[in-house]
């Protein structure tokens, strides 16, 4: 029998709204699940319980009550630890904010909320969200739910892992090299970068940086889209929130959910394993000609092409450094011994540069952009693989090697996600059965410029498409191993670096 927290978040809506579920069951079978499965993998690590319940007994008056409902209505809610929370404490996974409580919600946060979403607890994050194995000294490790010796991913490791295991049925993300789409894959979830602006962040330090967003994670395509159209909105403290291409996606639209129909058989395809230069493991290449393979009786036309993205790992070092010095700089001056070791090695990297090389990098990001323009005349979509190699184990802080060949920095096996961030593209992240060590494979769906509710359609309808095949379909952990492990806590390096 499916408990409660197993339900996709669309099913449980409708449910809440039919009084055929009382957000009071539903959020009670989530903080079960989340006291059976959180030790095995560590990713709920503030709990807000107290207010949840109070939250989810005002929720349920307001069903009986017939009161209007919002989209979210009664849904719990994992909130990454790189968003503030009124009254909930927001570490940052960093030793500086171990003991930070915000006085009130960010603008993110308090919309999800307005929409009836109960916040249920913070989700774990590298510190700072910088590397994509979700571990800091404050929380420790978070694990995978296929196997807790093995990476999450990251930054929105925690989110990932609360979604894959029946924590939450929703959950918010942020991304800038992948943060959305690589624990997705990792986990066997859904996670979406939207178009920059799209969800708007009132926090972001550099305001015109295309590159960090906010967004949205799930079980489903179709949860994935009814979160996010609980975020879009207008915020004129973000000034990357403006209408994007000849209208305006904001609050409400209705082609963001439902997601919109969508014929697959029309569809111009480009496939890349790589975009010509990420450093993509021969296991993951292999596996993606198999999911191609397998999809392409879907599509209208299926091409091995992609645009020409020589450059993006230049210019994605020097962009992203930009943005660790304007956040961190003094932090790693003032207090080197609370600030970690990924955080470090980039606030020295772009002490390196030049404003020369700054704007060689801007200069790159704007070529590309236009090249990706020039792509997308012919092709609808890309599809790739989300991520460049399977899962490894956590204590590894990132892939030094791929295939035996050295990557370029700590985040260079973040290569196929991104590319597709410098040039400011919609992208999804979707799981796709597993790989061949028995991990999940995520499938990236990127879009045209503006795209977004195409993206979210294309993912939809695959996801349908592939729903009773057993080799395609979402992979989901083994709840009753989960239960009965070795808390991760107990492994050593839990709360270290290594």
């Amino acid at each position: 029998m499916t408990e409660p927290c197993d339900l996709t978040a669309v099913a449980a809506r409708r449910m809440i709204g039919a009084r055929k579920l009382s957000p009071v069951e539903l959020l009670d079978s989530c903080l079960t699940r989340i006291r059976q499965v959180n030790p095995a993998v560590n990713a709920m690590v503030a709990l807000d319980e107290e207010r949840a319940r109070a939250t989810a007994k005002a929720a349920e008056q307001a069903v009986m009550s017939g009161a209007k409902l919002g989209p979210l209505h009664g849904l719990p809610i994992g909130i990454k630890d790189l968003e503030e929370t009124k009254g909930l404490r927001t570490t940052w996974g960093s030793p500086l904010f171990a003991d930070h409580v915000p006085t009130r919600d960010e603008a993110m946060v308090a919309n999800l909320r307005a929409a009836g979403a109960i916040v249920v607890g913070k989700t774990n994050t590298p510190e700072f969200g910088a590397g994509a194995n979700t571990r800091n000294t404050v929380y420790g490790a978070t694990g995978n739910p296929f196997d807790p010796t093995k990476s999450a991913a990251g930054s929105s490791g925690g989110s990932a892992v609360a979604l894959a295991t029946g924590m939450v049925p929703i959950a918010s993300g942020s991304d800038t090299g992948g943060s959305l789409r690589n624990p997705a894959a990792f986990n066997g979830i859904v996670g979406f970068r939207p178009s920059p602006g799209l969800v708007p962040s009132e926090r972001r330090g550099l305001g015109w940086s295309n590159l960090p967003v906010l967004g949205p994670m799930a079980r489903t395509a179709e949860d994935c889209a009814l979160l996010l159209s609980a975020m879009a909105d207008d915020d004129a403290l973000d000034p990357l929130a403006y209408s994007l291409p000849a209208r305006a996606v904001r609050k409400g639209d209705r082609d963001l959910f439902p997601p919109m129909p969508v014929d697959l058989s029309t569809l111009r395809v480009a496939a890349t394993p790589d975009f010509g230069f990420a450093p993509t493991e021969k296991h993951i290449r292999e596996v993606f000609a198999e999911r191609v393979a397998a999809l392409q009786p879907l599509f209208g036309r299926v091409a091995q092409a992609t645009p020409d993205c020589r450059g993006s790992d230049e210019a994605f070092e020097v962009l992203r450094a930009a943005s660790f010095l304007q956040a961190h700089l003094e932090k790693a001056r003032k207090t080197p011994d609370m600030v970690g070791p990924n955080v470090r090695a980039n606030v020295e990297e772009g002490l390196r540069y030049s404003l020369a090389d700054y704007a060689r990098a801007a200069a790159e990001q704007t070529r590309l952009y236009r090249v990706w323009q020039g792509f997308f005349r012919d092709h609808d979509v890309i599809i790739t693989p989300a991520i460049t190699i399977s899962p490894r184990n956590w204590r590894e802080l990132y892939p030094a090697e791929i295939d035996g060949q050295p990557t370029r920095t700590y985040f260079h096996w973040l290569a196929m996600a991104y590319a597709v961030t410098l040039v400011g593209h919609p992208a999804i992240s979707i799981p796709l059965g597993k790989d061949r060590a028995g991990m999940p494979f995520g499938l990236q769906i990127v879009g045209p410029r503006g795209g977004d509710a195409l993206v979210m359609a294309v993912a939809a309808a695959i996801e349908a498409a592939v729903a009773g095949d057993a080799t395609l379909a979402r992979p989901v952990p083994d709840i009753a191993a989960l239960k009965a492990a070795r808390p991760i806590s107990e492994m050593p390096e839990f709360r270290t670096w290594g």
